[in-house]
């Protein structure tokens, strides 16, 4: 998994990317097939931005957090990620076991 985390006006400092990082595992643990991770942390006023693209195999998946806190941004960016990650293996494994299905029925 190649993970690249950036900053808009703000410095990304080494306990920011261990944190981000960090939290970021649990998507790996769900899904083995991540290719690319693409993570742009930002600050506009008093909004913390967090928006990261994932590129697993076959889908690209893209959320953004808007939050007071940068780190209770990082958090439910991951929920959210983690969500639609879950949703879309879910949906492979539902279309491989309906084509298991379908091999077994015998027509009369």
């Amino acid at each position: 998994m190649n993970l690249q985390v950036s900053g808009h006006h703000l410095e990304i400092t080494p306990a920011l990317r261990d944190y981000v990082t960090g939290k970021l595992e649990r998507i790996t643990r769900h899904f083995d097939n991540v290719i690319d991770v693409n993570v742009i942390l930002s600050v506009e006023k008093l909004k913390q931005k967090a928006e990261v693209t994932v590129h697993l195999a076959g889908k690209d998946v893209y959320v953004e957090t808007v939050d007071e806190d940068l780190y209770a941004a990082v958090d439910g960016l991951v929920d959210k990620l983690e969500r639609q990650v879950q949703k879309y293996k879910q949906k492979l494994q539902d279309h491989h076991r309906g084509s298991k299905i379908i091999d077994h029925i015998v027509v009369e």
